[in-house]
């Protein structure tokens, strides 16, 4: 798979994500459970967000450099080991688990990647 498509991915799943809460915090929570701390939802939110339009900003100008696939990596990761750990502890539902799963699909996306567009340097 080529990197500006894994960032394109990677970035409209984080983007779809990230607002979510804050664009409609009562269906997220219906899917993911009652949150205690709206502000460290809508900060995490925000986050993931902004990591998400950069990947979508840098898949439609040729691919993102390596720092930038480091971050989406590094962030896939941070996220779905997360997930599969508080919901191992009953902190957050079963439902997450489907996120460590995305998550965990776009990083095998990376590692299959190629070349693509001028930033073909190697992850």
């Amino acid at each position: 798979m080529r990197k500006d498509t894994v960032a394109l991915v990677q970035g409209t799943y984080f983007a779809a994500t990230g607002v979510w809460p804050l664009v409609h915090m009562r269906s997220f929570e219906a899917i993911t459970g009652r949150k205690r701390d709206h502000w460290l939802v809508n900060t995490v939110g925000l986050l993931v967000g902004v990591v998400g339009t950069a990947l979508v900003v840098s898949a439609r100008r040729g691919g993102p450099s390596a720092d930038l696939r480091g971050v989406a990596l590094g962030t896939a990761l941070a996220l779905a080991a997360v997930d599969v750990y508080y919901v191992a502890r009953g902190r957050i539902r079963p439902i997450y688990l489907a996120d460590a799963v995305a998550e965990l699909a776009l990083v095998a996306a990376w590692a299959s990647t190629t070349s693509s567009g001028s930033h073909g340097d190697a992850v």
